[in-house]
């Protein structure tokens, strides 16, 4: 079985005039990854804190910056990045929605399932298109795993396990609080990551049975530059879930902020010819790995696209590809990281704590379609 690796070319259309929406911590990453497609040009920083989109826009060379309101003003945008904190993301997208804007928002689309609700609403009433992170599944790796899943070459599916173990926040982001608030929790923060890639693999999920717990209590800040020196956890950080997906295939999970080592895998698909490893979804490439039943060792497999970033660098952290793939479907293309998809994986999500809290199976009432697989 050959695999080739290519680079997509899809969404090389029209130009695009980006105004990026919060420049936190994460903006920094969305400015690189952005840089790499010309016909995506950032016009104009918004941000509540008008000093910090100052600065954010002198020190990326962006023409324009001042708050929230005068991006939703300027009418020269069409894609608005939204990298407010979670709690913000239902009504921030709907605002820039209802100012003509498409919109490309941080994960998850919304904190709860009736505001993300909401979103899709306002989206159908006006029209413009929502695009929602993460973005990851869209590289090398889930493609490649994608490709060899579709092929047959570890059978077919009959289980799948995933682990998130992030245990540092505090020793390395100088304001993260809002990792152990509403929204928050490893299963809000990094779950989509997992989910999404899953979901991608094996198509959605059709219920969720939990349970969850807070581990300290408090939290000791030691980042450089902090913000705060300790916090008080106010969401579940430790959760472990057993998922079942409308195709039959059963899923273990465990998502915790308290594991700060661990040697288990990211993600496992177990299938009737054998199994297949995947790198972390929170980056969008690394080595895929298969292990069929008579064979005496791994191999690692060819990515079937061209890398995002060199892998083991900072590189593998900058993002771009679903603001990409927004265009691509303003254009008329298709859309991978779309409004659906996102509101079936938040609510995958949210149903771990439902399940937790209720000590019942949840039944998701959503569904989607696996994405296509990213043309080379």
């Amino acid at each position: 079985m050959e695999y080739k690796s290519t680079m997509s070319n899809e969404a090389a259309g029209q130009r695009h005039r980006i105004g990026i929406l919060g420049s936190g911590n994460i903006f920094g990453r969305y400015v690189a990854g952005l840089s790499r497609y010309p016909e995506l040009e950032i016009v104009r920083v918004g941000d509540i804190d008008t000093a910090r989109a100052r600065a954010a826009a002198a020190e990326h060379a962006i023409a324009a910056w001042g708050d929230d309101n005068e991006l939703y003003a300027d009418d020269t945008i069409d894609i608005v990045v939204n990298l407010t904190p979670p709690v913000q993301h239902a009504r921030t997208v709907a605002t820039a929605l209802r100012t003509g804007k498409h919109v490309y928002v941080e994960k998850p689309l919304a904190t709860t399932v009736a505001d993300a609700r909401g979103v899709l609403e306002v989206a159908a009433a006006t029209g413009r298109i929502v695009g929602s992170a993460p973005d990851t599944f869209l590289g090398s790796a889930a493609q490649t795993a994608r490709r060899a899943l579709d092929d047959g070459l570890i059978g077919d599916p009959i289980g799948t396990s995933f682990f998130v173990g992030y245990g540092r926040a505090e020793a390395w982001h100088p304001d993260p609080r809002f990792l152990f608030q509403a929204g928050g929790g490893p299963v809000l923060d990094m779950g989509p990551y997992y989910v999404a890639s899953l979901v991608n693999l094996l198509g959605p999920i059709r219920s969720m049975v939990a349970a969850s717990r807070i581990g300290a209590s408090v939290r000791t800040v030691t980042a450089p530059g902090r913000a705060v020196d300790s916090i008080e956890v106010e969401v579940p950080t430790h959760a472990s879930a057993v998922l079942t997906f409308a195709s039959g295939v059963l899923g273990t999970a465990q998502l915790s902020f308290d594991v700060w080592d661990s040697d288990l895998p990211h993600i496992e698909v177990y299938g009737t010819e054998g199994t297949m490893s995947l790198p972390d979804p929170n980056q969008f490439d690394g080595d895929v790995r298969v292990k069929r039943h008579d064979d005496r060792s791994w191999q690692v497999l060819p990515p079937v696209t061209g890398l995002f970033g060199a892998v083991g660098t900072r590189e593998q952290y900058r993002r771009g590809l679903g603001v990409r793939d927004l265009a691509n479907a303003i254009e008329g293309g298709p859309q991978r990281a779309g409004a659906t998809f996102a509101f079936h994986v938040l609510e995958a999500l949210c149903a771990v704590d439902e399940s937790s809290r209720r000590g019942a199976v949840v039944h998701l009432e959503s569904s989607c379609e696996r994405p296509p697989p990213v043309t080379p």
